[in-house]
């Protein structure tokens, strides 16, 4: 449940807030005119990701045994690498991104141009639409039950279209950059999990070597099917008896991102980049 929550709430709240943006920045100047098309490039953008999801279901359906493995560890693989990509960009934009959106916005009110202020929302809404759908195919594979994570994957979206309309009529207080690296750091954490069931998958499939197949096992001390275990499965990436690839991959993926993220150069370069 908190795995599909954390991200339909981050990949929400970036769309919520884009749009969010968007609007109050029309409404400020007003051309409220301006309304119609973003909402026409939102909803499209929508559809776009609900067929995305409805084929990558779809296709997954059509395999099974070892086709199925190697499908499911590569969609894993794909996602830790989206993931990580977004992390660090919306880390990098955070600060910026409020004025380069009304320049976009402002570019399309001067040409007059209804379809641009519609690319505008629906760029935006599909990037974050696609990867939504590409982390929660991941995610589900290693979900606690279906009914959990739908249930997470709603409130997450409820959450991140409430803060996006508090950005709208411009009541929310929330601090983006304190939101964004905390949730960023967390995602990452989601994301080693990922990648070691993806190595698992692809142990499976006997195109990564296990090394050695179980370096422990503590599944008697805590089942990986208990609701503990279910738990840390969906958000950290549990496993009772992993692989030695799975270890290795695991933690020199969480070390180097984490202290790629928390870099203290990355924070001076922005400010000095900003300057």
């Amino acid at each position: 449940m908190l795995g599909s929550l954390l991200i339909t709430l981050r990949e929400g709240l970036e769309a919520a807030l884009i749009i969010g943006i968007i609007l109050a920045y029309l409404a400020k100047t007003d051309n409220r005119q301006g309304f119609k098309p973003v909402w026409v490039g939102t909803s499209l953008a929508v559809l776009v990701s609900l067929i995305a999801g409805a084929i990558i279901y779809a296709v997954a359906g059509e395999f099974s045994g070892r086709a199925e493995e190697i499908f499911e560890g590569s969609a894993m693989l794909l996602a830790v690498g989206v993931l990580t990509w977004m992390v660090f960009w919306m880390r990098k934009q955070a600060v910026n991104i409020r004025g380069e959106l009304q320049a976009q916005i402002q570019s399309a009110l001067t040409s007059g141009s209804s379809f641009a202020m519609a690319s505008i929302a629906f760029i935006a809404v599909v990037r974050e639409g696609i990867e939504t759908v590409l982390f929660l195919f991941a995610a589900n594979t290693v979900a606690e039950s279906a009914a959990s994570f739908t249930i997470g994957g709603i409130l997450g979206l409820v959450v991140a279209i409430i803060i996006g309309y508090g950005v709208y009529k411009g009541s929310s207080k929330l601090n983006l950059r304190t939101f964004f690296n905390i949730t960023g750091m967390v995602l990452i954490i989601f994301a080693a999990g990922l990648l070691a069931h993806g190595i698992h998958e692809y142990n499976e499939a006997a195109i990564i070597p296990n090394g050695i197949e179980h370096v422990y096992d503590i599944n008697s001390i805590l089942p990986e099917k208990s609701t503990f275990g279910n738990f840390l499965t969906a958000l950290f990436g549990y496993n009772g008896n992993p692989s030695l690839t799975e270890i290795i991959g695991y933690i020199v993926y969480l070390v180097w991102t984490l202290a790629a993220y928390f870099r203290p150069g990355a924070a001076k370069g922005k400010a000095k980049a900003k300057a």
